[in-house]
């Protein structure tokens, strides 16, 4: 089964926690602090592999978690890092964030990209020892990092793609110009996913991709073009192939028209992308039908061939044009990040909820769950080290606008305090 679309999630490793430890040995009376730092936690790293056309791997598993790092220990020992976790997909697949369908990253390349970054390792309380402060008895924990759900869009690389209504002889066209061995029957959607093929004409070679399913409505989701259009968008050159020949009572103009609204309809960009029309089933088609179809083809500026994919006619012309054509062109378009794996697992991050339950003033944010667990409530220097950061960070500011007096009950999380100014 041929999957372009997947929807998965992901997820770094969280940082391992530094140690609070002190040096206690036979010789030492008075030992230091020697808690060591935590570990890195894994990062997830996508990479293209030739080896894969499909997202079919990720039909079942939907979780990707990478390893966390270890916490510190004592002796000044750092925990070990996680293991990366590099997930394999299809050279062309483009990573969205699954909430707004904006773009993360576009996989086109061998080289690996990381999405989700390890977490940090905490600090071990021998980083914190001063002359001042010689045994600090807190550390800071391991950086945790946040589930994200994330959408997988395979959009084919291909220089050329094969475009037209059903059954107009694009399977036909593929089968001969390239190794490529698709399905081919007399009736409609006979290709029910795309096909690639790898075409090599005077000592030189591109790859074209028949886009199956095109009819009227298919980018509003009607027939199978619209699961397949997507493929569209990658190709350097269009090859539009038109059935001149009328059969089954069609108008070749008005098909014509519809495909390439369907494309545009679709993405207004394709409209921009260079386009040779191809006339098929010119053996079957009369002079009259031929030269008139070809008159309104190149009235609205478009190059046209004829052909007979049957017999092999004019398939050397169109091979020697396509050519000519897409050595002139641009590479493949390329989908620039609209965000980043960062920004979406900290998008509501910096949000502070007050709410009032009777005279406690309940406070929620996500960094402030972080913040609370690298405190340890039990130390003087980790208690001011607390306080100086919610005044810094306008908690304090934001409490006070929402009614909150000195002497006030204040809840963050399962810990509850009084309010002061």
């Amino acid at each position: 089964m041929f999957v372009d679309v997947a929807t998965i999630k992901i997820k770094a490793g969280n940082g391992g926690d530094g140690a609070v430890s002190f040096h206690r040995d036979i010789y030492t009376a008075t030992g230091g602090p020697d808690g060591g730092n935590g570990g890195r936690g894994g990062s997830v790293i996508f990479q293209a592999d030739s080896n894969l056309s499909t997202l079919s791997d990720f039909r079942y598993k939907k979780k990707f978690y990478a390893q966390s790092g270890q916490n510190g220990s004592s002796g000044k020992r750092a925990g070990k890092s996680g293991e990366d976790l590099v997930i394999k997909v299809p050279f062309g697949t483009v990573i969205k964030d699954a909430k707004t369908d904006k773009v993360i990253a576009d996989i086109s390349t061998s080289e690996p990209k990381i999405i989700a970054k390890g977490g940090k390792g905490g600090a071990g309380n021998m980083n914190f020892a001063t002359p001042v402060k010689q045994s600090p008895k807190f550390s800071k924990p391991g950086e945790k990092c946040i589930e994200s759900e994330i959408k997988l869009e395979l959009k084919l690389l291909a220089d050329v793609g094969l475009v037209g209504y059903p059954n107009v002889g694009k399977s036909t066209i593929i089968s001969i110009v390239s190794e490529a061995k698709p399905q081919i029957a007399n009736y409609h959607f006979t290709t029910i996913s795309p096909i690639l093929g790898v075409v090599k004409y005077d000592d030189k070679s591109f790859v074209m991709a028949d886009i199956p399913g095109l009819i009227e409505g298919a980018y509003k989701g009607i027939g199978l073009g619209h699961n397949f259009l997507r493929h569209v968008e990658r190709c350097r050159l269009l090859v539009h192939v038109v059935d001149v020949s009328g059969c089954e009572g069609r108008d070749p103009c008005k098909d014509f028209d519809i495909i390439n609204q369907e494309l545009i309809k679709f993405n207004s960009e394709l409209s921009k992308r260079p386009m040779i029309v191809v006339g098929n089933k010119c053996d079957i088609a009369s002079e009259i039908q031929i030269r008139n179809f070809e008159k309104y083809v190149k009235g609205k500026g478009y190059e046209f061939i004829k052909v007979s994919a049957a017999t092999g006619r004019g398939i050397s012309e169109m091979l020697t044009t396509v050519i000519n054509k897409i050595e002139t062109l641009p590479p493949s378009h390329l989908f620039l990040p609209d965000t980043t794996y960062e920004e979406i697992t900290s998008r509501d991050d910096d949000k502070l909820e007050i709410t009032k339950e009777g005279k406690v003033y309940i406070v929620k944010a996500a960094w402030l769950d972080k913040l609370i667990n690298s405190v340890n409530f039990d130390d003087y220097d980790s208690m001011c080290y607390f306080q100086n950061y919610l005044n810094k960070s306008g908690f304090t500011e934001a409490l006070q606008n929402a009614g909150a007096v000195e002497g006030d009950t204040v809840k963050v999380g399962e810990i509850e305090f009084n309010f002061y100014n």
